[in-house]
């Protein structure tokens, strides 16, 4: 059985951006390839909302996922359903600490390769070397 054969819901297909325009898929009784196939669609759907910053379609993803058959997927949307606030706000803001953690780690690798072979001001020289 193909991806093909497997039934997929117009809401996911909305959020992949491929809209009512896409041919639709007749449903089949194979519950494992069926499972795989769903846990494929919502997989690309919510990696469709990440890079396109679409924050507003989240909660529609997550009622998909939680109403899903396949558990690691309905369990990853229990989670982001924990913090909703922050994933919204990182799926629709423009900005990002990504810049800042990067240093962090930077500085903290650093950090654990120095640890007691010397003092802070070599630890300091070489992190300012880097910048």
């Amino acid at each position: 059985m193909t991806a093909e054969q497997v039934r997929i819901d117009p809401l996911l297909l909305e959020i992949a951006g491929e809209g009512a325009s896409a041919p639709r898929r007749s449903s089949t009784s194979t519950r494992p390839a069926s499972d795989i196939a769903r846990a494929c669609d919502l997989a690309r759907a919510f990696t469709d909302l990440v890079p396109n910053r679409r924050g507003q379609l989240l909660p529609a993803w997550i009622r998909q996922a939680e109403q899903s058959d396949v558990l690691p997927v309905a369990k990853f949307a229990a989670f982001l359903s924990q913090d909703f606030d922050a994933v919204t706000a990182g799926l629709t803001l423009e900005w990002s600490s990504g810049k800042v953690e990067g240093h962090v780690n930077r500085v903290k690798t650093i950090k654990r390769a120095m640890y007691g072979r010397a003092g802070f001001r070599l630890l300091r020289t070489r992190i300012l070397a880097h910048t």
